[in-house]
Parts: structure tokens; C-alpha cells; sequence
């Protein structure tokens, strides 16, 4: 754990633009979940797609997990704060993800997959966040990578402040991941009561935060977010960062990444640039060519 990287100080906090509750749905075989970034907010937050929350102790809600499901054009990041579930897939691979562990899969040219809970009772609780991929790799070589989490850097400041760095870079940590493209900032934030921290953002990133647990404040403004919602962040140029402040103990999640400024197709798990791609991609995975 970190203590001694002292955080750049920003200049200018970026702002509240809007409030997302999100919307409770289930996938898989009946998995509930809440999906707070969907499909008609793919452009504004580009280079993301989708991020799913779940959080439940009841095992009705996600014993059935997720069999398998073809993916084409993207990469998935499964994100656990409770529970276990095990990934296989039609490439070979597969590995248990634990609590505070990360599952970074490239769905590339295609590939099939499975996430089972490995648990019959107890909270399951995470996250699923679809990074597009730009079309110079849409149809690289499938992969997958287990970060369990203690590979997972973290940041401690004076305050109490807490920052797992997914993805990205903090205080002068880098995270587990990299992109060269996207360039993907990903950062679980635990803030205890009474706190303020400032996190630097490239001033050209789309980002956003979702608070599940307590109750956040954005800049200097005031403007509030509560758990279970979703706030999209002014991309302004003449901002360099995002400053967070709590009244209560806090869980945070900070993402951010560069716009990849393309055409987005999507048919379901399927992620193009273009109708015909699409098609393609039907036709591959139907002909078994994933």
C-alpha cells in the first residue's frame, strides 16, 4: 500500500452535467442487476459501452449466472467486491474470480464464454464495464487476463482515502491495465467521513462516477450524488481533474478514457463499426467460427 506519492493538485474541478439512475434489468439466466450506462449513452461516454451493477444477497438473483454467451468487438471488466465466480471459455482459459479481484477480457475476433457464481448463499456484488475497442483491433486474437487483488495497486493518503487502481494512473501508481488508444482510467474510491480528494483527468477524457455505497459531493458547487447513481462529468478542457468530498463513509467508482471518435454498431454482444460487420459477425458466430 502506498502512502508516500503525493497526489498533483488540480486547478479546476470538472462538474455534475447529469444524474443517471440507471434502470433494473436481468441478463444471463435471470441475473438482476441495475444497467447504468446504456446503449443511447454510448456516445456521450465514449469509449465505453455498458456497466452493470449487482449487489444481492439473495441467491435467486444470481446463482443462474451468465452461461455461455458469444462476444465480438470489445473488451469486458469484471469487477468483484463480494462473491466468486469462475470464467471459462472456448479458448482455453479459465480462472476464479474472488472478491476485489478483476477479470479483463478482450473479446477481439469472437470468443464464447461462461461466469458462474461459485457460491450458494451469501452477497454477490460488482460490476461489468464494456470498453469498446478501436476498429484497427476489433478483430484481434481473443484473450483474457485473472488480476486477483492483491496485483492491484492502491493509494493511501493522510485523509483516510483509499484508491485501487484498476486501470489508469494515480499518485504516481500505475494501474494493473493500460491502453494505448482508450487510455482507460479506472479507480474504486473509498472516501471516509469528512473527506475531499482531487483526482487528476485528462481534460480531453469522457468520464463518469458511480457511487454504491454513501453519498458523494462533485466540485465545488454542491451538486450531490447518492448510492446507486451514476454522474457524467463536464468534459471541459479547461478542467484537469474532478474533486470528491463526502459527509459519510463513501464507495466510489472514477472512469474515464479517451473518445475513440468512431461509428459504434451494436447487435446484443456484438460491438462494429458498421452494419455489415454486424451481419458478419451474426454470420461467424452462427457458422462457429468464434
Amino acid at each position: 500500500m502506498d502512502t508516500l506519492n503525493m497526489i498533483k493538485p488540480i486547478q479546476s474541478s470538472r462538474q455534475l452535467e447529469r444524474v443517471i439512475q440507471g434502470i433494473a434489468t436481468s441478463d444471463g439466466a435471470g441475473v438482476k442487476l441495475q444497467r447504468v450506462l446504456t446503449q443511447d449513452l454510448q456516445r456521450r461516454l465514449d469509449p465505453f459501452l455498458m456497466l452493470d451493477y449487482f449487489h444481492s444477497d439473495n441467491p435467486d438473483d444470481y446463482l443462474a449466472g451468465f452461461p455461455d454467451h458469444p462476444h465480438r468487438g470489445f473488451e469486458t471488466i469484471t469487477y468483484m467486491l463480494s462473491g466468486k465466480m469462475r470464467h471459462r471459455d472456448n479458448a482455453g482459459h479459465e480462472g476464479l474470480l474472488d472478491a476485489g479481484g478483476v477479470q479483463w477480457m478482450i473479446a477481439g475476433r469472437g470468443i464464447v464464454h461462461s461466469e458462474l457464481p461459485e457460491q450458494e448463499n451469501g452477497l454477490m456484488q460488482g460490476f461489468q464495464l464494456w470498453l469498446n475497442l478501436p476498429a484497427r483491433d476489433k478483430m484481434i486474437p481473443p484473450s483474457y487476463r485473472d488480476i486477483p487483488a492483491t496485483a492491484i495497486p492502491v493509494h493511501q493518503d493522510p485523509q483516510g482515502n483509499q484508491i485501487k487502481i484498476i486501470a489508469g494512473e494515480f499518485a504516481g501508481l500505475a494501474g494493473a491495465i493500460r491502453r494505448e488508444v482508450s487510455k482507460p482510467i479506472y479507480l474504486d474510491i473509498q472516501l471516509p467521513a469528512n473527506s475531499q480528494l482531487a483526482c487528476p483527468l485528462p481534460s480531453d477524457h469522457n468520464a463518469f462516477v458511480y457511487v454504491y455505497q454513501g453519498e458523494i459531493n462533485i466540485g465545488n458547487s454542491g451538486q450531490s450524488l447518492q448510492e446507486r447513481q451514476m454522474g457524467i462529468l463536464e468534459t471541459d478542457l479547461d478542467c484537469d481533474g474532478v474533486l470528491l468530498s463526502s459527509t459519510k463513509p463513501s464507495g466510489v467508482l472514477l472512469i474515464a478514457g479517451q473518445p475513440l471518435n468512431e461509428p459504434i454498431a451494436q447487435w446484443g454482444p456484438f460491438v462494429m463499426n458498421t452494419e455489415q460487420e454486424l451481419q458478419q459477425a451474426v454470420s461467424d458466430f452462427r457458422r462457429g467460427l468464434f
